[in-house]
């Protein structure tokens, strides 16, 4: 047996370090985009579109000014699914049986879905795709079960819930006879639960079928959802100098930059709800998980850091993140400025935190040991909903107007009305302890009943 020359041996470990070097830093490699740039499309998207220009004049016109029309990509490219799918549509299949029209013949029968989903998106999209499947946008639905008593003691009904809360956070889609459930459907909610998997629904933000990333970047797109006495945004950043700057000067911004080119001050004098939350700046790359830069969970009972954050853990660290929103701050402000907002934030979380809710809690926790208030339900005692609205509504606007310095949010609408609701909880509460009183519960509460049975496609079966 011959022995293996010193060389040799030396050139064969070289390539085993290669090859180990090669695939340690394939993990690395971006998702290669699968786009294509045709000069004709297949007959059977011709036919898609020509059928829906007919049928749905305006779906049409909203897809020809779209940068997909501009690209080549047809109905066809997002739409189509494989027969056996879950969530292809077997009602559109007798559009191809139609004598009416003449696309409405077999030879361009292609099995299509009506949803759209991130997984399909992520075919040419596969970095927000991504970037979104991790942020609590698309799994808001596994969150609000895990700390909602609205849904977890059916004190609303099953439609209440369709028509409001899953609006913006999204069903869980189902097929019945061959088609969606209208139980389920429409719904372009953010944490909707697909058919194939994936979590979430692009066209909340980019509207179908337009897709328009001017649409997404603009204040009230994020205003469809954030808005309201509990999480009212919206209403805080038109308040704020932010808003101010957005209203007076709003027509001027270029609003269809490129993905990622878009700059502060040279695309857009003042900063929307995207450019803090999603858009690129300085060094800070463009992100579709808004669970970035947050260094305070605001919309959370007890303020605490994202990664603490017991429903959904952020995969993030509060410092690294808070640098990138002062990175994106530094593009307009000094970092006296920045640093300053961020003293004052703390301390309104802070003061939130000792002053209002840990108190509030405790005494709540004290009543339920006692036996003064019953568990059974939630919402059937004034004190239960006396302490949830406390930071439910009162105490996420304080938080929020603080954060995104709205004055009148931070204090009218936040703490002036928190004290008042804490101490009409607290008084009531003392006397209760003090006479041994049970709480009076409301003997009728209308439109309750919803399922209690979390969603087993998110939680596994029960």
């Amino acid at each position: 047996m011959k022995k293996r020359s010193v060389p040799a041996a030396l050139g064969v470990a070289l390539v085993v370090v290669a090859v180990t070097a090669v695939a340690a830093l394939a993990q690395n490699y971006p998702k290669v985009r699968e786009f294509r740039l045709e000069r004709a499309m297949p007959a059977e998207a011709e036919a898609c579109i020509e059928c829906h220009r007919t049928e749905h004049p305006g779906l049409y016109a909203d897809w020809a000014r779209s940068r997909h029309a501009s690209a080549g990509i047809t109905c066809l490219d997002c739409h189509q699914a494989d027969p056996v799918d879950k969530d292809v549509s077997q009602e559109h299949y007798r559009q191809y049986e139609r004598s009416d029209t003449p696309w409405g013949r077999k030879e361009y029968k292609v099995p299509v879905a009506g949803v759209v989903t991130p997984k399909d998106c992520s075919r040419c999209h596969p970095d927000e795709v991504k970037q979104y499947s991790r942020s609590k946008h698309a799994n808001t639905i596994e969150i609000i079960w895990k700390i909602d008593p609205w849904l977890n003691k059916g004190m609303n009904s099953d439609n209440e819930r369709k028509t409001g809360c899953f609006y913006c956070h999204g069903t869980v889609l189902k097929m019945k006879d061959g088609k969606l459930d209208s139980a389920t459907w429409p719904n372009v909610g953010v944490g909707r639960v697909n058919l194939d998997g994936s979590l979430g629904s692009c066209t909340s933000c980019h509207t179908r079928h337009r897709f328009s990333v001017m649409d997404a970047r603009k204040p009230e797109a994020c205003g469809q959802c954030h808005l309201g006495p509990d999480h009212p945004q919206i209403e805080i950043f038109t308040e704020s100098k932010h808003g101010d700057i957005y209203a007076a000067f709003g027509h001027e911004y270029t609003w269809d930059s490129a993905p990622g080119t878009w700059t502060p001050g040279v695309d857009f004098r003042g900063p929307t709800c995207a450019s803090c939350h999603m858009s690129g700046a300085g060094t800070v790359r463009t992100s579709h998980d808004v669970t970035e830069r947050l260094s305070w969970e605001t919309q959370a009972p007890l303020t605490v850091r994202p990664q603490d954050f017991k429903p959904f853990p952020a995969r993030t660290d509060w410092k690294t993140e808070r640098d990138k929103m002062a990175e994106v701050c530094g593009q307009c402000h000094g970092r006296k400025w920045i640093d300053d907002f961020y003293v004052d934030f703390d301390k309104a979380v802070e003061e939130y935190n000792e002053g209002y809710f840990k108190p509030a809690k405790a005494m709540l926790d004290q009543l339920y040991e006692k036996g003064l208030l019953d568990q059974k339900t939630f919402f059937d005692e004034k004190l239960e909903v006396e302490f949830y609205e406390l930071w439910h509504h009162e105490g996420r606007r304080a938080r929020m107007g603080a954060m995104m310095m709205a004055p009148d949010y931070a204090w009218w609408h936040g703490f002036y009305e928190c004290k008042h609701r804490f101490n009409g909880f607290m008084e009531e509460a003392n006397h209760l302890i003090k006479t041994g009183s049970k709480a009076y519960v409301y003997p009728t509460f209308p439109g309750t009943g919803g399922d209690t049975t979390r969603p087993p496609e998110i939680f596994g079966k029960q």
